[in-house]
């Protein structure tokens, strides 16, 4: 058994346990609000093991690994630890109780299908550094897709008429105890920003590694067109959050449209091969 199933497996222990006392808070109509310091900590304990758990299953021998699982839990790790390092400065901890079942589930997930694929050339340096930091980028900019879900549901819930007392099901609970909508907002640009950074680091190093390769440094196919119409869209976005203030469902429509290209980018090629032109 590979050390990184280990870590995986130690992790998804961590966060159901986390996971089930802060859900046995809300069934007891306790504060969920206020987990405490005691919580963070051991949250960060969880992190640790996953983080570790990453790295041995995608880093820790002479070849670059990756699988399905492991991408997921890369994605979800990323949220968790701009999530954790937000919980210093201000009170989102209600958001714990969507993130520790999604941390459980996807950890668990990378313990029990571990297979994947040794990436090709990944001993050239500059192609390891770009899919690393390729991966952190897709990763931050899926939680931003969740998030920007979530924050519609909330919206939704918001304008409906209030439940009586005690009698709202067990999802009203949940999205009445999340942080409020403009916390949820100022969360997503942090994290579309961090993202656009990464984002533009992978196109850069994309660049210099395709070019070592094969000397071309953007090659005219559909992952990288679609790449750069995410960043492009992304990039918009914010300049359009900064210029004019883009708030609300304009913010959230980009953001799921810049997320919509960037999964094109990896399943758009396979598709016109496949479905369109017929080919294996």
């Amino acid at each position: 058994m590979s050390t990184g199933i280990v870590f995986h497996a130690a992790a998804a222990v961590a966060y159901a346990v986390l996971a089930g006392s802060l859900w046995r808070r809300l069934g007891k109509t306790q504060d969920v609000q206020k987990a405490g310091r005691a919580n963070r900590l051991c949250l960060l304990g969880a992190l640790l093991l996953q983080g570790i758990g990453l790295y041995q299953g995608i880093l820790g021998g002479e070849a670059l690994f990756v699988g399905w699982a492991l991408a997921l839990s890369a994605a979800v790790w990323l949220g968790m630890v701009i999530f954790w390092l937000e919980s210093l400065l201000v009170r989102i901890d209600g958001l714990q109780l969507l993130l520790l079942p999604a941390a459980t589930l996807t950890t668990a997930l990378a313990a029990l299908f571990p297979q994947g694929q040794v990436v090709p050339h990944a001993n050239n340096a500059w192609l390891r550094t770009h899919l690393v930091i390729a991966l952190a980028a897709y990763g931050l900019m899926t939680v931003a897709a969740l998030h920007a879900g979530l924050m519609a549901l909330l919206d939704r819930h918001l304008h409906r008429p209030p439940s009586p007392a005690g009698q709202a099901g067990i999802v009203g609970r949940v999205l009445d105890v999340q942080p409020p909508l403009l916390m949820q907002e100022y969360l997503l640009f942090r994290l579309i920003s961090v993202g656009f950074s990464v984002l533009t680091l992978t196109v850069c190093t994309g660049a210099i590694a395709s070019y070592e390769l094969t000397g071309k440094p953007l090659p005219f196919d559909h992952k990288t067109v679609f790449t750069l119409l995410s960043w492009l869209t992304f990039g918009v976005l914010l300049l359009g959050r900064y210029l004019k203030g883009w708030r609300g469902r304009v913010a959230l429509r980009w953001t799921l449209a810049g997320f919509a290209l960037l999964i094109l980018a990896y399943t758009g090629s396979r598709f016109v091969l496949e479905v369109i032109l017929h080919r294996g």
